[in-house]
């Protein structure tokens, strides 16, 4: 069997398999809150064969969401919802992680397919369309050539206390709602990322100034969340490992954040990088493997991420010791089956990842083909 296609034991998890669906915000939810679209858009994973479908950026408060569409996990009412889809995804198969995050100074955008905020009355009362000043370790906006972005407050130690707070109580419903895995978003310019980059932070406090202290903020939140998310669950935290900018976070001080996250009790990096208004990064296949294989030499485990599409491209990433998993966003978007028609490629399998409801139906399509007797 393909290494991409064995079984990986997180703690008391095991995955049954090395492919992973990586968060991808759909700016969809009303007052934060999961609905038919979000059940219909991750369910397909599960049925496509991923080993775990990990849900977007969830905000841990109201005002850490991107957008007033975004899911959110601060109140009570919001967990039955995300319930409904967890059970879905273990009854297919595979297992549910939940992306917790906070915009920071990226909060309070508009919704990505509208032109600026040009919602209509309806929209504004379907949606509970709200706009607010977002917080951030400096008074820095994120972009002046960008429209849609507003000059943030800083942020006072009573603020960061309170997201602190509030990360580990979204973790605690998180685990109510029956998610396996919990990741923690500390990548693309959102606020932990803001507050490791001297790019957005310039505080003069034990959160500012020396590397020590600009990874002080990520590693109060990991704490807090392991505190008390079950010993027994994974938990994972998303990284930027570069910033793109020679005077900004770099894949170096990734190595140091994710050696001092894993002795906090984090079980896997989630690789990734940019985020920051004018990174010079260069997106292309596999572009982001090289970061990964770095922070896993330190000793970490690792989720390879970005434009990773090849089933061969994969199973080497694993083969090489680049990382312990693999990630898809647009490669799931284009084809939720893939895991399935991985399997086939590496594996010669036919049938052992479809759902029962489906695998008769691919059968007999074989032997009408004269495919499989």
């Amino acid at each position: 069997m393909s290494l991409l296609f064995s079984p990986l034991q997180l703690r008391s998890l095991t995955l049954r398999n090395r492919t992973v669906v990586a968060p991808m915000c759909q700016y969809s939810a009303q007052h934060g809150v999961a609905n038919d679209w979000h059940f219909v858009h991750l369910g397909r994973f599960a049925l496509g064969g991923f080993g775990l479908v990990i849900l977007e950026a969830t905000g841990v408060l109201p005002e850490a969401r991107i957008s007033y569409g975004d899911l959110g996990l601060w109140d009570d009412g919001q967990v039955a919802p995300l319930k409904h889809i967890v059970d879905f995804l273990h009854a297919e198969g595979a297992a549910a992680g939940i992306q917790l995050a906070h915009a920071g100074r990226k909060a309070s955008t508009p919704i990505a397919w509208r032109h600026g905020f040009d919602e209509t009355e309806q929209d504004k009362i379907d949606y509970a369309f709200e706009a607010w000043t977002p917080v951030a370790p400096s008074p820095i906006i994120h972009s002046q050539t960008h429209a849609g972005y507003t000059l943030p407050r800083e942020m006072t130690e009573a603020d960061i206390a309170a997201t602190i707070r509030a990360f580990a109580e979204a973790a605690i419903r998180a685990d109510r709602a029956g998610f396996d895995i919990v990741e923690i978003h500390g990548a693309h310019g959102y606020l932990i990322n803001q507050f490791l980059s001297p790019l957005a932070n310039k505080r003069t406090d034990r959160y500012g100034g020396s590397r020590e202290n600009r990874m002080r903020f990520a590693l109060e939140v990991a704490e807090a969340v392991r505190a008390v998310w079950p010993v027994h669950k994974p938990l994972l935290v998303r990284i930027s490992a570069t910033d793109g900018s020679p005077d900004g976070w770099s894949i170096e001080d990734s190595v140091v954040l994710s050696r001092e996250l894993t002795t906090r009790g984090v079980d896997a990096i989630h690789v990734s990088s940019g985020g920051f208004d004018g990174a010079g990064i260069k997106p292309g296949p596999l572009y982001q493997v090289p970061l990964s294989k770095t922070v896993r030499e330190s000793g970490v485990k690792t989720i390879a991420v970005g434009l990773i599409d090849d089933p061969h491209d994969a199973e080497r990433i694993l083969e090489q010791g680049e990382a312990d998993l693999v990630a898809f966003a647009r490669g799931a978007l284009e084809d939720p089956n893939w895991p399935v028609h991985a399997h086939h490629i590496l594996d010669g399998a036919q049938y052992d990842l479809w759902p029962k409801q489906a695998r008769e139906r691919v059968r007999s399509k074989d032997r009408v083909l004269g495919l499989r007797q």
